[in-house]
């Protein structure tokens, strides 16, 4: 009788072994693609640098005449068109249509360096905008509730509250930031030389 026993709670363990193997295998697949498409070779995320046919690095033509042929965007013209007060960085700016309430791209040095596109809630929630940017790019290097943020080698990726992506071009980033030190150190030599006459 104990053998009896002892040989069918053997055959169930089995059972439930081969259930969990099978599960596994069905499983992991699904996972495996995931994680090979959201990061390159070098191990780095794959973000792109554009936004349908917009590329990061444009032209402000280039981007006018994307904007003409994109369904995305009502682009009414020059009208749209704002000088920013730092030097070498110009402002486009243009109402969307459907998904998107308005759209900002900033160039520096005519060349377009950032896309952010205000996104309108009562088409599209953040939960749809996160849940698809993570099934394409993995998790967020970046995760606080004001924003997600994904890196690669040359842009960056970000999703802010209540509803905002934002395309950047990294190095371009860095170039204004160390402009924007150099500057500012200058300034302060200035005012030091300017104190110094009193």
């Amino acid at each position: 009788m104990v053998s009896f026993l002892k040989n069918n709670a053997d055959k169930r363990n089995m059972a439930n072994l081969k259930k969990i193997l099978l599960l596994l295998m069905a499983v992991i697949p699904l996972y495996l693609p995931a994680q090979s498409s959201s990061t390159s070779k070098s191990g780095t995320m794959d973000i792109p640098g554009h936004f349908n046919k917009i590329y990061l690095g444009m032209t402000m033509d280039q981007v006018k005449n994307a904007l003409a042929e994109d369904s995305n965007f009502h682009y009414t013209g020059d009208p749209d068109l704002s000088i920013l007060q730092r030097p070498n960085e110009t402002l486009l700016e243009c109402s969307g249509t459907f998904y998107i309430e308005r759209a900002f791209f900033q160039f520096y040095q005519e060349k377009l360096y950032t896309i952010i596109l205000v996104l309108s809630p009562e088409d599209v929630d953040h939960f749809s905008v996160y849940t698809e940017l993570t099934g394409k790019y993995g998790d967020p290097v970046e995760l606080d509730p004001r924003k997600s943020v994904w890196l690669s080698d040359s842009y960056i990726l970000s999703l802010e509250r209540p509803l905002t992506v934002k395309y950047i071009d990294k190095k371009v980033l860095d170039e204004i930031r160390t402009s924007g030190k150099s500057q500012k150190t200058l300034q302060e030599l200035s005012r030091k030389q300017f104190l110094d006459q009193f």
